[in-house]
């Protein structure tokens, strides 16, 4: 019987990036496999960065996403956004936020120019770029930011006056609402446009492959954390599993917090920066 086939991307495959490969002879270091649990299409897009840094690493998503039951909400607010009811400021919480509610973009429709966008961090700003709008509209934390979240952003927002001014804010259903008690504090009249439903992921065999390699060989993975809401959906997929031999990075105090809760063995937290990320992960 022919042996089943090896999942790719996972530690020994051939083929993998070179840090994943040992040569001479004798022990050597084992470099993990680092699990990218963000939502997709970002966890292919960090595990091509990874291994373009000779990282091996592969997706393994922890929160699902979809579009909305009614999309006529979305296309609703694109025509208040070119008419005379625009917000002064429009804040997408990720880049799925982006993707989502742009896919209702009326077509050869520019960005407005009178109209703000702001993004908690670069991969949300990269997104916004890509959708055309210009730079002297974007809104975004400094780039030497400690964090790029909320918080980060708002120190950027609080400069300016926001009493009676519109502020539309793109998020999945549900979410956190620490900006929009910010805004609604100074004065901001607040509007939340739904893109995209938010749950569990949708796993197939290759994926849950990986959960199980990574139980089976903790030593040998590495988790990249970057939301505190995807480690309770691991907890659903692996009710009974023992995380106290694994270890994680997380890009968050918070998100540190969730995954010592769940019983992680060992936790760092390290920047959110792409680069200070392959540093963290270089040093283990």
């Amino acid at each position: 019987m022919t042996a089943p086939a090896p999942v790719p991307g996972e530690p020994g495959v051939p083929g993998e990036p070179a840090s994943a490969q040992h040569a001479g002879s004798g022990p050597a270091r084992h470099a993990p496999c680092v699990l990218v649990t963000r939502p997709q299409p970002q966890a292919d897009e960090w595990v091509a960065r990874l291994r373009g840094r000779g990282v091996d690493a592969v997706a393994l998503p922890l929160i699902g996403i979809a579009d909305v039951a009614d999309p006529q909400p979305l296309v609703a607010a694109w025509r208040s956004l070119h008419g005379a009811a625009a917000p002064a400021l429009v804040v997408y919480v990720s880049p799925n936020a982006v993707a989502r509610f742009h896919a209702h973009r009326p077509s050869a429709r520019p960005w407005p120019a009178a109209v703000q966008a702001a993004a908690p961090g670069p991969g949300t700003a990269q997104a916004l770029a890509a959708q055309g709008v210009p730079a002297a509209n974007l809104v975004q934390p400094a780039a030497d930011s400690a964090q790029f979240d909320s918080e980060s952003l708002w120190l950027q927002l609080r400069q300016h006056d926001w009493r009676g001014r519109a502020v539309w804010i793109v998020r999945g259903e549900g979410g956190r609402d620490t900006l929009a008690d910010h805004l609604r504090a100074a004065g901001a009249e607040l509007h939340f446009v739904q893109a995209y439903r938010r749950g569990p992921p949708a796993w197939g065999e290759v994926e849950r492959a990986r959960l199980a390699a990574a139980l089976a060989a903790p030593a040998h993975h590495l988790w990249l954390l970057s939301s505190s809401e995807a480690l309770s959906h691991l907890r659903g997929l692996a009710p009974a599993a023992d995380w106290s031999a694994s270890a994680a990075l997380a890009s968050h105090p918070r998100i540190a917090q969730a995954a010592r809760t769940l019983g992680f063995g060992r936790v760092d937290e390290v920047a959110p920066h792409f680069d200070a990320q392959c540093r963290a992960i270089a040093g283990r």
